[in-house]
């Protein structure tokens, strides 16, 4: 443990992995405030998920984009609860596998296996630079997708490489804090009481910026991000701060973009500040 960060405020949108991310500031001695934005839940409607998985498990599948790691651990929870687990299991490992960066590889290490085609970078243009390097000619592809996303430009991409796309999302995203507790937040920020904010996914700078925008306080949201140090745990994300207008003070260097290297950079740039 050590103290560099003493007296620091630090605000975690973090959700799935708040405690981790919490332990870990407090660890470097800052003072976390929870705020976790977005839940994760399985999609609603099973149906559609579950007939991907029937024909997945078919074996008629040549190719499978994974987007997300909590996509395959989804895809994986609903395989086992329909008594489809090993089948799933066979076929993806009969299958090409392509990754949208560390998280995908890590779940796909979690169940003994590997990317095939690993993303140049952890983006939609990263996946795309990849796959053009391999003929898909003729071949059916799984497209893990991400909620609210129908990613357009892949699925384009896929079917002008001669493809087929199979398209499925398997969770959704849920508010969690309320927007009072979002509010206070931006309060805070404003007021010059948060010393920097830690970014794990781009839904999180979505529901700030509409709750911000339901109550006409967009622009005090701008000033409060002005006001401290943002940080990013990937390009994605940094992307989604900047088309805000937010600058990104804090991004893990090269793709390492996990927690703890996101919070070594982060006690690095406070410490400079």
């Amino acid at each position: 443990m050590t103290e560099e960060l003493s007296g620091r405020r630090i605000v975690v949108p973090e959700t799935r992995e708040l405690g981790q991310l919490i332990r870990m500031l407090e660890e470097r001695g800052a003072e976390a405030i929870p705020c976790p934005m977005i839940g994760i839940r399985d999609a609603p409607d099973a149906a559609p998920v579950a007939a991907w998985l029937r024909w997945f498990v078919k074996g008629t599948c040549d190719d499978l984009v994974l987007m997300t790691g909590e996509g395959l651990r989804r895809l994986l929870g609903l395989a086992r609860r329909t008594d489809l687990e090993q089948a799933f299991l066979d076929a993806l490992r009969m299958t090409r596998k392509i990754a949208r960066g560390p998280k995908p590889v890590r779940a796909l290490r979690e169940v003994g296996l590997d990317a095939d085609i690993p993303a140049d970078e952890p983006t939609t243009e990263g996946i795309i630079a990849a796959m053009r390097r391999h003929d898909f000619g003729g071949r059916s592809v799984g497209v893990q997708l991400t909620p609210g996303n129908p990613n357009r430009r892949l699925v384009k991409f896929i079917e002008a490489a001669g493809a087929v796309p199979y398209p499925v999302t398997p969770y959704v995203y849920v508010s969690e804090a309320d927007d009072a507790r979002v509010m206070a937040v931006i309060t805070e920020m404003v007021a010059g009481r948060i010393d920097a904010i830690a970014f794990t996914s781009a839904p999180q700078v979505r529901r700030f910026r509409n709750v911000a925008r339901a109550s006409g306080r967009e622009a005090e949201l701008r000033k409060g991000f002005a006001r401290i140090t943002v940080a990013a745990v990937g390009p994605i994300v940094a992307a989604e701060l900047e088309e805000f207008g937010v600058q990104v003070n804090v991004k893990p260097q090269g793709d390492t973009f996990f927690m703890k290297p996101l919070v070594r950079e982060l006690a690095d740039a406070l410490r400079k500040a």
